[in-house]
């Protein structure tokens, strides 16, 4: 009697609107438009929905996780880090709240007893994430490729082959193309990319000094349109 498959999900987190955040995602992405899977595997834009993936995650006996991590490391560096590793490394060194969300759902995973059996956390650390509406650094980019083959390499243990496609196949959101999010970024003059001085440096923003007290105090007033 055949043994049943394996349950996979291929799982990419993040964010894409700061740059090299966005690197998970544009890694299923790239699975989603070049490779095709088997029937027990299933390729997930999870971005940053943190708790939600708790059935996808309960449902998986073989997770493996893509994202950009903060490993201390030089820009664009891929490390791969598996199973009981993989939640210290998520909560390290936190860049961003999906970072805490996933963190979570693992933990609750675990806590239900529904837990994946085999846990991979595909990484890279990032270059640039301070920069609003931008799109992966060159050198962060070009790890896609690689982190998808560390990925196709992990999978082989477990008997499953993906099928490499020539013609892209269409994305289910094709808004999410990455192509089409570099072309259609505004210009600097057209989206300001850091704050706008003009509100940044307006009164609206002035911190007043503490008011006079023979207490210590550590509360400012500061006025934007209004008293607080």
């Amino acid at each position: 009697m055949a043994s049943t498959p394996f349950n996979i999900l291929l799982l990419g987190i993040g964010n894409l609107l700061w740059a090299d955040e966005g690197f998970g995602v544009r890694v299923i992405e790239h699975l989603q438009k070049y490779y095709r899977f088997p029937d027990n595997v299933q390729v997930v834009d999870g971005g940053t929905q943190g708790v939600y993936l708790i059935e996808h995650v309960q449902a998986a006996d073989i997770l493996i996780v893509f994202d950009a991590v903060d490993y201390g490391l030089p820009p664009a560096t891929m490390k791969r880090v598996e199973n009981d590793e993989v939640p210290n490394f998520l909560g390290a060194k936190k860049m961003s709240l999906h970072q805490t969300g996933f963190q979570e759902v693992l933990a609750l995973a675990q806590m239900l007893g529904q837990y994946p059996q085999h846990l991979l956390l595909i990484g890279v650390q990032p270059e640039e994430l301070e920069d609003y509406g931008g799109s992966l650094r060159p050198a962060v980019k070009a790890q896609i490729q690689p982190a998808i083959d560390m990925a196709l390499t992990y999978l082989q243990d477990f008997s499953v082959q993906a099928e490499c496609v020539g013609t892209p196949l269409e994305l289910a959101d094709p808004i999410l193309n990455i192509q089409r999010y570099e072309q259609e970024r505004p210009t600097p003059e057209q989206a300001c990319r850091l704050g706008d001085e003009r509100i940044v440096l307006s009164a609206a923003f002035e911190v007043k000094p503490p008011p006079a007290s023979d207490q210590p105090s550590l509360q400012v007033d500061v006025d934007f349109r209004g008293k607080y």
